[in-house]
């Protein structure tokens, strides 16, 4: 994967070229961004550059060596990702068991999220992690000498992902890695990296990117018309892997937003009315039986509409792209009951609605206390 072949980010480029021709390549770096900036491709395309020593750009000084990045080949590239078990693989699961599927998805889908992910694999009613035995693989696999004598680099995607007993095994290793040897952490939640990870990294923030960029892209590998094109890229929202879902007419986003619109007009009808628990119950109960990582980027999708209805109800229409697809949902009318008196509140029950579900908390009791948290903050008067 060339940088040329990645989409805007042109100072990242500039950055991480330079860096590589001067010979001055930090040993461990974290890339921070969402998987629709290109944080992934942009790592694989660095890879290509220090391995195969290109100079000055794209200039490709090694054919052979260029050629073996066209389907992750290269010996002395590796790749750890959040795995679990699914149908094939039983115990143990490492990423070494998932290679030829994380290969076709890195290359059909690479600015692809986590979720895409784990629906490849199978598993997006589980959460993947990055576990101990990971951990000894990456330790093996780095411990060898690099096959074409230079540089060995060991990406790992999904870096929040690892566990306590991962993080420690690396953390030697990447404090005092065999020579020449290069560590790329990418994440979309620095947070979420120990700090002990942390420290030891050069950090590099992704940007979301233009909506022109994607709005060109569009145009050029699916022939939109620019206005079309236009539109979805400013619905994406700096996301291009949320701009092709767009394109596709995403099923999750029509789920979450039936879900979504269930959840309001039942909290509506909750106003004075004892009896309105049991649908708000239902309501938690349904989403409770799908897996943590939908239930997280369902409330992800909660927390992007409040937010969408709150622009529109101070007129910023400019910065509204979310658009409904139910014909009996009108976001206008559901707007002025998100203002100043309760985004606050409402975002903070989100969020610590997905805190509690990522680290395994009863969901069914969580998105209960939420249902009914939520109902309480949507009928607060404005000021």
């Amino acid at each position: 994967m060339l940088f040329t072949d990645i989409i805007g980010l042109p100072h990242l480029k500039n950055h991480l070229t330079t860096t590589a021709d001067r010979g001055r390549i930090p040993h461990a770096q974290l890339f921070v961004g969402n998987s629709g900036s290109g944080v992934l491709p942009m790592a694989i395309a660095y890879a290509q550059y220090i391995l195969c020593q290109n100079k000055n750009g794209d200039n490709l000084e090694s054919d052979s060596c260029n050629s073996k990045f066209k389907n992750l080949s290269h010996p002395d590239l590796h790749f750890a990702f959040p795995v679990a078990i699914n149908t094939d693989v039983k115990k143990n699961p490492v990423s070494d068991h998932f290679m030829k599927p994380w290969r076709d998805f890195v290359q059909n889908t690479p600015y692809g999220s986590l979720f895409d992910w784990y629906k490849t694999i199978e598993i997006e009613n589980k959460q993947g992690l990055l576990s101990k035995y990971e951990a000894q693989d990456i330790s093996r696999k780095l411990s060898l000498k690099a096959y074409e004598g230079g540089f060995k680099v060991m990406i790992i995607w999904g870096a929040d992902k690892m566990n306590i007993p991962t993080a420690n095994k690396l953390l030697k290793l990447i404090e005092e890695p065999p020579e020449k040897t290069l560590f790329i952490l990418i994440t979309d939640e620095e947070d979420s990296i120990i700090q002990t990870i942390l420290s030891r990294c050069q950090v590099l923030h992704f940007p979301p990117l233009g909506e022109a960029d994607i709005s060109n892209y569009l145009i050029k590998t699916n022939q939109l018309d620019p206005n079309k094109a236009q539109k979805i890229a400013h619905q994406a929202d700096g996301n291009l892997n949320k701009a092709l879902h767009l394109l596709n007419k995403n099923e999750d986003d029509a789920q979450f937003e039936a879900w979504f619109i269930d959840w309001v007009r039942t909290a509506f009808r909750a106003k004075g009315n004892k009896k309105a628990i049991n649908p708000l119950l239902d309501w938690s109960e349904e989403i409770a039986k799908v897996g943590r990582e939908t239930q997280k980027r369902f409330l992800e999708y909660c927390l992007n509409f409040f937010r969408q209805a709150l622009l529109l109800n101070y007129k910023a229409t400019e910065l509204v792209y979310m658009e409904t697809q139910s014909a009996n949902f009108d976001l206008e009318k559901f707007a002025p009951f998100v203002h100043e008196n309760n985004i606050m509140q409402i975002s903070k029950a989100l969020q610590d609605a997905m805190y509690h579900i990522e680290r395994n908390g009863n969901p069914k009791i969580i998105l209960s206390d939420l249902s009914m948290t939520l109902t309480r903050y949507l009928h607060a008067k404005a000021g």
